[in-house]
Formats: structure tokens, C-alpha cells, sequence
């Protein structure tokens, strides 16, 4: 893995992003992580760089990990505004947009801008729109046991002990936690307009869900594919909110095999 920073010019000013690289040839993947930052997605990357052929580009959302976050930087739609000046700038084509829970919403308004620079879009258990009875649970005031309990079929095998961190690794999550905040906005980690916005995306969509994700459920998965024309459903057994994290096995082929079977190229051997 190699690490990054680019800087890109927007009509609200310069803006520096940390983009992490994983493998060097192939198929060009876009990876979205989610509130719980790059690292979340980080061995999920590795995996398919070295058992695909794969180049799996993974920024750091502004304001994760360190990163500078700049005051007029405070949406997601602004930040898929981002991703696609950044695609721009490295004159990535034929792209395959995969992003995880917030990461998923940015995907889903990355899709809705319509670059013809992206060949599909899936979406794993991504928040980002309003469905009525499916509320997104409320996060923010959980302990990282009480969150972990949410997102995993298994949180055994996830166990966090927060006394173990490093008072350098408690302002990291600290300000993670205070930058997804700002992202999510006023609505409850959702867009009012953007289930509306989703019926004139033409990427081919596929919406993956882990079944026992406690945090959006599988109806919730359902009624996102639906908001999409053509969007394709799967559900993904034994695995909670963060199938990347928790199956990455059962993950990795589902990803690759979308994103193979709506390229518009062949990856060079």
C-alpha cells in the first residue's frame, strides 16, 4: 500500500486529499469507508489488489485520521463533488465505485452526478436516504461495545477493550467521531432528497447488504435498490454492517464479479 496526498482545486478553494493505493495493474476500484475510518476498509483493499487484478483507490474522507478538514467541507454531496474532481485528476475510467455505510451514501451521490468516468456502483449497507420504519439507528451515543453489538453477526470475535488505546489513538477516534457528525448533517445520517435523486442514475447499481446488520436493516438494503432504476439486490448471510470487516471472503467475489460484468474494458494482464 502506498499513501498519497492531492491536492485539487474547487470553485470553494484548494482542498488536500490522502488517498491510499493498493495494488499497481488492472481494474480500477474507487473504496469509500465508513464512520469508522480508512481503516475499516484497509485489508479489505489489500485482499482484492492481491486476489483480483485490481488498482483499489481508498481516500481518507477530509477530516479523518488526521487530516484537514476545511469550514466550508461539511456534506456529503459536496464530498462526492470531491471523489469526482478527484477521478478527473488521475484519469481513472472505467471505475467501480464501492463504498461502505456513509462511505455507501457517498457512493449513491457520486452516482447521481453521472460521470462517465464510472462503469458501476455497489452500495454495502450504505446509509444516506429516509425509509420510513426502517429508522438508521443513533449511533453517536453508543460505547464502541454497544456499536459493535449492532454491526457484527458475531461480536465476539470483534472485541474492543477502549482502556487498550493510546491517548494518540483516543483523539484519532475523538475526531472521527466529531467529523462524521459534521457529514451526516441535520437529517439523521440521510439526504431527504436523495431517494428522489436515485431514480435518474443510470450507472448499473448493486446493493449488498449484510443480513444481520442491526444498525440499517435488510429492508432498509431492499428499499435502496428500489430507489434505483435496474439496481440489483443482494443479501449477504452471516454478517452485519460491515460485510468488508467481518466476511471479507464472501465480500470480495460479489464486488469483483459486478464490477467485472459491467466494465466497458478488459484489465490489462
Amino acid at each position: 500500500m502506498t499513501r498519497s496526498t492531492h491536492t485539487l482545486i474547487l470553485d470553494q478553494g484548494p482542498l488536500d486529499v490522502t488517498v491510499d493505493l493498493h495494488g499497481r495493474q488492472g481494474r480500477p476500484f474507487l473504496l469509500l469507508h465508513g464512520g469508522g475510518g480508512p481503516q475499516t476498509v484497509a485489508p479489505f483493499a489489500g485482499l482484492l489488489a492481491e486476489q483480483r487484478q485490481a488498482r483499489v483507490f481508498s481516500p481518507v474522507h477530509p477530516g479523518f485520521d488526521g487530516t484537514a478538514r476545511p469550514g466550508w467541507l461539511t456534506d456529503v454531496t459536496t464530498l462526492a463533488q470531491v471523489y469526482a474532481q478527484l477521478l478527473d485528476a488521475f484519469d481513472l475510467r472505467d471505475v467501480a465505485v464501492v463504498g461502505n455505510s456513509i462511505g455507501g451514501w457517498i457512493a449513491a451521490e457520486l452516482a447521481t452526478l453521472g460521470s462517465d468516468r464510472i462503469s458501476s456502483v455497489t452500495l454495502v449497507n450504505a446509509v444516506g436516504i429516509h425509509v420510513p420504519g426502517h429508522p438508521i439507528a443513533d449511533t453517536f451515543g453508543l460505547t464502541p461495545v454497544e456499536l459493535s453489538r449492532l454491526s457484527f453477526h458475531d461480536p465476539s470475535k470483534f472485541r474492543f477493550d477502549p482502556s487498550a488505546l493510546s491517548e494518540a489513538q483516543r483523539a484519532v477516534m475523538a475526531t472521527n467521531r466529531a467529523t462524521l457528525q459534521v457529514y451526516s448533517g441535520p437529517h439523521a445520517m440521510a439526504d431527504p432528497t436523495l431517494a428522489e435523486r436515485l431514480a435518474k442514475v443510470a450507472h448499473p447499481t448493486l446493493v449488498a447488504w449484510g443480513a444481520s446488520d442491526q444498525v440499517v436493516d435488510a429492508d432498509y438494503g431492499r428499499a435502496y435498490a428500489q430507489a434505483v432504476p435496474g439496481a440489483e439486490f443482494r443479501l449477504l448471510p452471516g454478517t452485519g454492517h460491515m460485510p468488508q470487516s467481518e466476511t471479507p471472503g464472501q465480500l470480495l467475489p460479489v464486488v469483483w464479479d459486478f464490477a467485472d460484468a459491467h466494465a466497458t474494458s478488459r484489465p490489462r494482464p
